[in-house]
């Protein structure tokens, strides 16, 4: 239960994120997150992509709850 809460949690604040930013993924603050999230390249295969920003999603969510 506490996982899927965690899920939900980081996919809202991935959506809020994302409107924040007015959804301007190629835009200056997108570019800076891919470039320090992944500096020596992209993930090899679109799942793992997916996995790494649902990660960065729960990880900003454990933040703003714990803040």
């Amino acid at each position: 239960m506490s996982r899927m809460c965690e899920l939900f949690g980081g996919l809202w604040q991935l959506l809020r994120l994302g409107w924040v930013t007015r959804f301007r993924f190629r835009g200056a603050y997108w570019s800076w997150r891919m470039h320090t999230a992944f500096g020596r390249g992209m993930p090899a295969t679109r799942s793992e992509l997916v996995r790494s920003i649902l990660a960065y999603g729960r990880w900003v969510h454990r933040m703003r709850r714990n803040a």
